[in-house]
């Protein structure tokens, strides 16, 4: 009898609890509403009804399809135990201009779509609802992409919303800050030999003032920033970016033979010179030979800036995003420009030097010219390693370091048999790493430290590879953790930075342990490559985009560029 009487209770308390969960049209209750300029959509919530933040979505159905969701002011979600969540009810507006941005068409059939769950426990299916919406024929497309607040910007989109809404002068004045600032990167330091070889080869057969080396500097800066400028600018309007579609194993080795031929002629095996047709034409004027030089130094300055320096920081990405939501090229041209100078400060800075400090022409001049032609080899070998095996580079910077040594040994000065000791001595321990299979160079003897490698590789971070916008979503979805995609390039020289320093931090290996890790490698800038770019705005590696544990993706945490460890972790710690 009380076995019965259990029962009877148990079965009349689910049906009272089942009772009280609302059907889903009481649940949520969506309508449409159109104005002479906008579509609203209104969701109410019934009683103790939430939804989950990522499943609220607004898309153009036809005549294409177009996901408006990033685009629209959605009010801010709260969290709620494990996940993100609204408690309150929904108003969004679909500007009719935003649609006329994306397909130029007069009816838009618009879908709405979210999921949600009960208080007491039951959790209700996606839901999707659609209409149709008419627009009227004054209206003009958005030209402008972006509703988020302030407090959703990331350091790019923070940089891009400052050329908006800044003052022209203001503006130009914070990018060549920028650029000061990027002058201390491994971008512009490559250019530091480049230029000053340049200025000891203008040197060796004339005695150079200051302001002579100050002029070769500045006719170098000039290219370079307008290398950079015309770059950006395409880059921005058309999505195709000049300085990545460089960085193919073709045009490196072609650079790389140019800068080995350099070499050879700091050397004196040979004189580079212009075609004497040309050399002919060029010396009608009073200043031939000085208009020889000009065009070389300018064409050098031109092909370093697209080809030697590819840097991607959040300033020269910020310009790109303003130019390609704008088309206003003029100031963010002008940005990308006055940013370059900044970047080449140094560089003139050098050259004036240069043209002070110069010795005479000379025997000394003859050993300094011959250095730089070592130096030469050196950046070829440093663009090599973009395209070539390690363990190939690793032997082409032994042989190089011996090489020198060998090449040196004819020299009686002091400090430069100490030199060559020296060299000859690394360029050894070089060659031996090689052979032991190690591929860095600064770390020549890492496969001989084996206890402490395998303990590093035991605490290395582990990406998983994604190739495409279907791969990423599907190990997005698949994760129970936060995720961190990685944009890596083999030619991305911050990436390697990145590589090295910040991700082999003992800090942040353990922060990232708790995230699900991929990497994008945009090596080849094929079309995946572009449309997971595109996708994220990402004008070029590095970029780390990152989703929390409910697969929302977290714009504001969002980096470009470099980061160091300590950056990295004020970022990263901030929302997760």
């Amino acid at each position: 009898m009380k076995k019965l009487i259990f029962l009877l209770l148990t079965f009349a308390f689910a049906f009272g609890i089942e009772r009280t969960f609302l059907p889903p049209n009481e649940a949520f209750k969506e309508s449409f509403e159109a104005n002479n300029n906008s579509l609203i959509i209104n969701l109410e919530l019934g009683k103790d009804i939430y939804l989950y933040a990522d499943k609220v979505s607004v898309k153009i159905k036809k005549p294409e399809q177009f996901d408006l969701t990033k685009e629209l002011d959605i009010k801010e979600p709260v969290p709620y135990e494990e996940f993100i969540v609204h408690f309150y009810n929904l108003k969004i507006e679909v500007p009719f201009s935003l649609l006329k941005s994306k397909v130029d068409a007069k009816e838009y059939e618009i879908e709405f779509n979210f999921q949600g769950c009960s208080k007491a426990g039951l959790c209700y299916a996606p839901m999707s609802k659609t209409t149709i919406v008419n627009i009227p024929e004054n209206i003009v497309a958005k030209t402008t992409t972006t509703t988020v607040t302030n407090t959703d910007l990331n350091e790019t989109d923070t940089i891009a919303s400052s050329l908006k809404d800044g003052n022209f002068f203001i503006v130009l004045i914070t990018f060549f800050g920028f650029g000061l600032l990027l002058s201390l990167t491994p971008c512009v330091f490559t250019m530091i030999p480049i230029l000053s070889s340049i200025i000891v080869k203008a040197g060796q057969n004339e005695i150079l003032t200051a302001r002579k080396g100050f002029f070769l500097s500045l006719v170098y800066v000039l290219a370079m920033s307008l290398a950079y400028t015309i770059a950006g600018v395409i880059a921005g309007i058309f999505g195709a970016n000049l300085q990545v579609a460089l960085q193919n194993p073709y045009v490196l080795t072609i650079f790389a033979a140019i800068f080995v031929a350099l070499a050879f002629s700091m050397f004196g095996y040979f004189k580079l010179e212009l075609p004497q047709s040309l050399q002919n034409r060029i010396n009608k004027t009073t200043e031939g030979k000085e208009k020889q030089g000009i065009v070389g130094i300018a064409i050098m300055g031109f092909l370093s800036a697209l080809i030697v320096g590819p840097c991607f920081a959040p300033p020269l990405a910020g310009a790109l995003v303003y130019i390609g939501q704008t088309g206003d090229a003029i100031l963010g041209g002008a940005a990308l420009f006055v940013m370059s100078l900044g970047m080449g400060l140094p560089l003139l800075l050098i050259g004036l030097g240069a043209g002070k400090f110069m010795p005479k022409p000379g025997g000394w001049m003859e050993t300094i010219t011959k250095i730089f032609g070592i130096v030469m080899l050196a950046i070829a070998i440093w663009m090599l390693d973009r395209v070539l095996e390690p363990t190939i580079v690793m032997y082409l910077w032994a042989l190089l370091l011996l090489g020198s040594a060998i090449y040196l040994k004819v020299y009686e000065h002091i400090l430069i048999k100490l030199t060559t000791l020296v060299i000859l001595i690394y360029g050894i321990v070089v060659f031996v790493g090689a052979i032991s299979g190690a591929t860095n160079v600064l770390n020549p003897l890492e496969k001989f430290t084996s206890g402490k490698t395998i303990s590093m590789q035991q605490n290395e971070l582990v990406f998983k590879s994604v190739k495409n916008i279907a791969e990423l979503e599907e190990a997005i979805k698949s994760s129970d953790k936060p995720v961190m995609l990685d944009f890596y390039a083999d030619w991305c020289v911050s990436c390697k930075e990145l590589e090295e320093i910040t991700f082999k931090d003992e800090k942040v290996i353990q922060k990232l342990k708790g995230f699900t890790l991929l990497r994008a490698d945009v090596t080849a800038n094929n079309q995946d490559d572009k449309e997971l770019q595109k996708r994220f705005d990402i004008v070029g590696p590095p970029g780390l985009i990152f989703w929390d544990k409910n697969k929302k993706e977290i714009n504001a945490s969002k980096i470009v560029g470099y980061k160091n460890p300590k950056e990295f972790l004020e970022i990263v710690n901030k929302y997760f």
